[in-house]
């Protein structure tokens, strides 16, 4: 198991990261997550469309409640080939509950909580506390990922608009 100290902190404390580090133009991993419904989601499921994927520490905290909200708003400026993906370790209950109250009917939230097969694959899998990194990956229709952001304070919101411009950039070329 590879692992990574320092590219993320948690109020200025330097945290692990355990899983495989990717970059830009790596093939995006496999994975299997627990909707909602309880039912195992892959995300090969999601091939053919560009994909972003946003993972967060917990829903139910101030930050990641106000990022899945902007993603969720965003996607309606986004075409019907990009999906939006919101991965936490929270349980499928809890996130099906926060959906809810949120409003949020646009972004497709995962949980990882039974084997963090997302964290591991993607490297942000935070070893002292084992919650997932805040971090945005965008996987093109081939399944290759065209854009990476690790948030370093896990406190702190992604670059929305660099996210955004690198999905149109992918959107233009389809």
């Amino acid at each position: 198991m590879e692992e990574r100290t320092g590219l993320v902190t948690m109020r200025g404390n330097p945290m692990t990261l355990a899983g495989r580090a990717l970059k830009v133009g790596d093939k995006a991993p496999d994975f299997e997550a627990t909707g909602n419904d309880m039912k195992p989601v892959k995300f090969s499921s999601f091939s053919g469309r560009v994909c972003v994927i946003s993972s967060v520490p917990s829903l139910d905290t101030p930050v990641c409640d106000m990022e899945t909200r902007r993603f969720n708003k965003e996607a309606a400026g986004l075409g019907s080939d990009v999906v939006i993906l919101t991965i936490s370790m929270d349980l499928p209950f809890a996130q099906k509950r926060w959906c809810g109250a949120a409003g949020v009917d646009r972004v497709i939230t995962l949980s990882d909580y039974k084997t963090a097969d997302f964290g591991m694959a993607y490297g942000v899998l935070i070893k002292e506390i084992k919650l997932l990194a805040r971090a945005v990956f965008v996987a093109d229709k081939k399944g290759v990922i065209r854009y990476i952001q690790i948030v370093k304070e896990v406190a702190d919101e992604p670059d929305y608009s660099a996210i955004l411009d690198a999905v149109k950039r992918l959107e233009a070329f389809a």
